[in-house]
């Protein structure tokens, strides 16, 4: 007896060994799903900066990198359950691990610099170069979530899994990309550049790729048990069509919001560079809120949906009305992102309840992949081809109040009444909506680059004015009446920095001009007789609406070129020009094309440039400054410049406008003209040059500024 005592802790230690290593694998595994959607959500604003230089800064570029991510993870998503379903688990373990090796070797070889786009086709082009430049670790990443959580779930112990139940992994998984994407803005983008950015993931991934090749490879020992574990299950119901149907379409609507409500904060609210951030992150957050356990209040949620659905409404009848004033955009965009969270909470709590028995886990997941791809798709590539105006906000409110009708059917008939009253009120708002966009307008287009809309407004005794908006962010004004339709106004006046730079540079010679960015044409204005200006502009339908709504360019004694395309990509095939000034008019709203205020920008504009020429940037923003990163551009380019500021005058439609010209002739500037209106730029302490590889909005934000709206038509 006595011998046998010391031997029973002996007996034991393989149990507590086998103990030891399932729960080593259990965090290993859950490390790996955290892993991986962190990767997810960092390459994501990652490869689309890349993009950016070949396509230009237009926020549709964002928009369509978000349709092609989730259509991936719906790839990856089928990618995972048809693992699951058609191998055996020991034959999975190699499958996977596999095609990780294979995708790290390729991202080892792609050359990210040395892509190439069709602007003619931009949402073509950004499919083909995100598929070259990230595609197959992109969906295998994707693959991972589902894939890992059903091993975790069919083949672990149970008592492993209730140390960490599976559903929690999907919070889990949703809480790595929630940080991904807050840290990514704030830590990496201002403190790296691309390439180390490239580095850093490619390391994480190859990480990645040795953490599920272990939880692969050794707990695929762990389905000695799946038999088991089958037979156990064959209980559980398998869901109905009905239930699958319900998983789809609730998906489908919490994306469609997320892109609804993005759109509509950045072009009807305000255009805030970044702004994208805080829907995205309400976003994810509904999902670990929800999934992380039992937390879904149905019936305070619905009272809150009601409400939401209220609010929301209400803002879009305030805002399209005639009697509007300035609101505070510390009470919007809060309004706005509270609205959104409980529409996700709604969807997703409901996608929670209806969540099926994990030996379903994969499919279940493949429709919230299929319902989320769905909704960025109607948002990012269908309404641009079917809506004229920024309509889909409207009909997502409605799709919402028409879900909360169908999964509460069975509440009784209050229930039904109340949510098929709301539904009805949500279809009256779509046409209140359309007859608002609608209202002084004499031409509303879309296309990938935004909404186009042109007004005329007529008061009494006085000529038409016509004004070009995209989205709510004026580009152009004209007076169609007397003397004055030849007159360049708006931001473009003789006493703005373009105006001093036009009319001052040449004398009475002969000039070439060239003009980055359309709009009107009203620079035209500026022509003489002999005169070349070439207009580089990225959207047909503004070449369109400027040749055929607008009379500046017909009415240009100077000849008037047009290149379609993205001006930077034009400019780098072209020979040099010898402009005498480069005015580049491309900063608007939320959509700042950063691939114009480089290094490398900077070279190619002087190529282009006779000596003595003048650069004139339009960089008129209420929400960011600059002006230093220009100082910083023509200060390593041997140049000299100054910021001309100019005031605004209502009753003569001039807007206040901030210039920049850059010139390596001091005495341009020096002239009493010019020094008189212009003033030094002053250097921003810790500013990074920018570069290709290298760019950040955030040190650059006016953080004062946003904490008030002005009118978004105001805005440049």
């Amino acid at each position: 007896m006595q011998h046998a005592l010391p031997c029973l802790p002996l007996c034991l230690l393989p149990l507590f060994l086998r103990e030891l290593m399932m729960r080593w694998l259990t965090w290993t595994c859950a490390g790996a799903i955290f892993l991986g959607s962190c990767l997810l959500f960092f390459v994501e604003p990652m490869a689309a900066k890349q993009l950016l230089p070949l396509l230009g800064g237009s926020a549709a570029v964002w928009t369509t990198c978000l349709v092609f991510f989730q259509a991936t993870l719906l790839l990856g998503y089928l990618l995972a359950h048809w693992l699951v379903t058609s191998f055996r688990p020991r034959i999975q373990a190699v499958i996977y691990p596999g095609l990780l090796a294979a995708a790290l070797l390729l991202l080892l070889a792609v050359r990210p610099f040395a892509l190439h786009a069709v602007t003619e086709h931009p949402a073509v082009s950004v499919f083909l170069l995100l598929t070259r430049l990230i595609g197959l670790p992109f969906l295998l990443l994707s693959a991972a979530g589902p894939l890992l959580q059903s091993w975790y779930a069919r083949g672990f112990h149970a008592d492993q899994q209730q140390i960490l139940p599976p559903w929690r992994l999907f919070a889990l998984s949703n809480f790595g990309s929630l940080l991904a994407l807050a840290l990514y803005p704030v830590v990496i983008e201002p403190r790296f550049n691309l390439h180390v950015q490239m580095l850093v993931w490619i390391g994480g991934f190859g990480l990645f790729t040795a953490a599920c090749s272990v939880v692969l490879l050794r707990g695929g020992r762990s389905f000695d048990n799946q038999q088991k574990v089958e037979t156990d299950t064959l209980a559980d119901a398998a869901p109905g069509s009905a239930s699958r149907i319900l998983w789809f379409l609730l998906a489908a609507c919490g994306s469609l919001m997320l892109c609804a409500v993005t759109n509509y904060l950045s072009q009807n609210i305000v255009a805030i560079p970044l702004l994208w951030i805080l829907p995205l992150t309400v976003y994810l957050l509904s999902f670990v809120v929800v999934f992380q356990g039992n937390f879904y209040p149905r019936w305070l949620v619905l009272v809150f949906l009601l409400l939401a659905l209220a609010a929301i409404g209400a803002g879009i009848c305030y805002e399209l009305s005639d009697q509007a004033q300035v609101i505070p955009i510390r009470i919007m965009v809060p309004i706005f992102c509270a609205a959104l969270f409980i529409f996700c909470l709604f969807c997703h709590g409901e996608l929670h309840r209806l969540r099926p028995a994990p030996r379903y886990l994969t499919s279940f997941y493949l429709l919230i992949a299929a319902g989320g791809t769905a909704g960025a798709f109607l948002v990012g590539i269908g309404a641009p081809l079917v809506f004229r105006a920024n309509y889909e906000m409207v009909c997502g409110l409605v799709m919402i109040s028409a879900m909360a009708l169908i999964v509460t059917w069975k509440l009784g008939i209050f229930s039904r009444l109340l949510w098929t009253a709301a539904t009805a009120a949500m279809l009256w708002l779509i046409v209140f909506e359309a007859r608002g966009y609608s209202h002084d307008a004499i031409v509303q287009q879309r296309g990938f680059y935004g909404t186009l809309r042109v007004t005329e407004t007529r008061m009494p005794g006085s000529e038409a004015t016509r004004i070009l908006y995209h989205g709510t962010i004026e580009h152009g004004v004209q007076l169609m009446g007397g003397a004055r339709r030849h007159e360049p106004i708006s931001y473009y006046a003789h006493h703005s920095g373009a105006g001093l730079a036009l009319d001052f540079c040449c004398a009475e010679r002969k000039r070439r001009v060239a003009v980055i960015g359309l709009g009107t044409g009203t620079l035209a204005a500026y022509g003489r007789e002999g005169d070349v200006f070439r207009f580089y502009e990225i959207d047909p339908l503004v070449e369109r609406i400027a040749n055929n709504i607008f009379t500046y360019l017909h009415d240009s004694p100077a000849m008037i070129e047009i290149v379609p395309g993205d001006a930077r990509v034009s400019m780098t095939q072209e020979p040099p020009q010898n402009y005498d000034v480069i005015a580049i008019d491309a900063f608007s709203g939320d959509a700042i094309p950063v691939h114009l205020l480089t290094a490398e920008a900077m070279q190619l504009y002087q190529r282009h440039l006779r000596p003595g020429g003048i650069l004139a940037f339009h960089i008129s923003s209420q929400y960011l400054d600059l002006a230093p990163v220009l100082r910083q551009q023509a200060d390593h380019a041997g140049l000299h410049c100054v910021l001309v500021s100019s005031e605004e005058d209502e009753e003569q439609e001039i807007s206040a406008a901030d210039w920049v010209l850059i010139t390596s002739d001091e005495k341009f500037l020096a002239r009493p003209n010019i020094a008189k209106v212009s003033e030094k730029i002053e250097p921003k302490p810790g500013l990074r040059l920018w570069t290709d590889d290298y760019n950040s909005l955030l040190p650059l934000l006016r953080h004062q500024k946003l904490a008030f709206w002005r009118p978004a038509e105001k805005d440049k």
